[in-house]
């Protein structure tokens, strides 16, 4: 005797494949590689915007930023990376330390505000270009941030 034999098969939903094609794509690759992360440093003299900048990027609310006193690190996610963000505060006697906290650094984020009095601008000169000389810092990528252009009284480009 002769059987008729037939076969029916079902097709995910989805994705229109078989069901192990369409569980092994989707549970058998694993988890997503990792993201680098890279290690930057942000200074500045103090009201600058530094911590507002950090709080713009990680989505955070802007009320309630009080200004660092010491340091504080911060995970900044990306698509395609996560910078780990140490920043450090800028009043007189913070900025003495800031070389302890430069090690390891593979980036520089120098946030000026860009509508300050001479004084502070020359300050922030200086510390610049006591950054930009500094051993550990010298060789590595540098972001320098003119802050605050929204204010009146903000230099441009090129007289910061």
């Amino acid at each position: 005797q002769k059987r008729k034999v037939t076969s029916s098969f079902w097709f995910c939903s989805v994705c229109f494949t078989l069901p192990w094609q369409c569980f092994r794509a989707l549970c058998c690759k694993g988890p997503p590689p990792p993201r680098p992360e890279y290690d930057l440093v942000c200074i500045g003299l103090s009201g600058s915007g530094k911590t507002s900048l950090l709080s713009q990027l990680c989505s955070e609310s802007p009320e309630n930023i009080v200004s660092t006193t010491g340091f504080s690190i911060k995970a900044v996610p990306f698509q395609n990376a996560i910078l780990n963000v140490k920043e450090l505060g800028g009043a007189d006697n913070i900025r003495k330390y800031w070389s302890r906290y430069y090690q390891g650094s593979q980036g520089v984020i120098f946030v000026l505000d860009s509508a300050s009095s001479e004084d502070d601008l020359e300050t922030a000169r200086n510390e610049l270009h006591s950054a930009l000389q500094h051993p550990q810092l010298c060789t590595l990528p540098f972001l320098i941030l003119a802050n605050h252009q929204d204010k009146p009284a903000a230099r441009s480009v090129q007289e910061v």
